[in-house]
Formats: structure tokens, C-alpha cells, sequence
């Protein structure tokens, strides 16, 4: 047959795969805010600049624990729970804000 075995597949890489994911994407939002305080501070610091640029760095601590929870929960044993969906929601907020107020920098 043309199925695939699993009898080979190590289920503990899976997690791993996803933690490495998660240290990924938290690597990518560090870099947003850093690249949001340079863009608010360029040429001259202004009120709405500023306030953009916490805002940024406010969503990506706001990201960071998310993250964090969810890295050690996969750390925690061999079979981590499932992400929760207000985690997911969570995450997915921080993200898309994190979004918005780069935009609103560049803009």
C-alpha cells in the first residue's frame, strides 16, 4: 500500500519542531519592535511617534508571555497539552497589532 508508516516516527520531535517555532516567531516580533523604536526615533523623535513605538514594544512583551507559557508547557513532559484557544487568540492579536502599529510607523 501507499500509506505512510509511523513506525519509524519519534512523536517527542514534534514538540520540539514546535518550540523551535514558537522561539521563531518570537525571535521575528523582537525584531519588529527593535526595527519600530529605530523607524520612531529616526530623524527626530516625535509624541506620536513615541507613543506608536510603546505600543509596539507593550504588544511584544504581551507576545513574549504568550510564548513563553506555551514553550514551557512543550518543555514540560512528553505529551503537552493542546494550545488553548484563548493562548491561540491571544497570540494571533499580538501579532496582527504588532502589525498595525509598524504599519502606522512606516506610514
Amino acid at each position: 500500500m501507499g500509506g505512510v508508516s509511523t513506525a519509524g516516527r519519534d512523536p517527542g520531535l514534534q514538540p520540539e519542531r514546535t518550540r523551535l517555532a514558537w522561539r521563531r516567531t518570537t525571535l521575528s516580533a523582537a525584531v519588529a519592535a527593535v526595527l519600530a523604536v529605530k523607524t520612531a526615533l529616526h530623524g527626530g523623535a516625535s509624541a506620536t511617534g513615541v507613543a506608536v513605538c510603546a505600543a509596539c514594544c507593550l504588544l511584544f512583551l504581551g507576545f513574549l508571555g504568550v510564548a513563553h507559557r506555551r514553550i514551557r508547557a512543550l518543555a514540560a513532559g512528553p505529551r503537552p497539552p493542546a494550545l488553548a484557544p484563548r493562548q491561540a487568540t491571544a497570540a494571533a492579536a499580538y501579532a496582527v497589532a504588532l502589525v498595525v502599529c509598524a504599519a502606522v510607523l512606516v506610514a
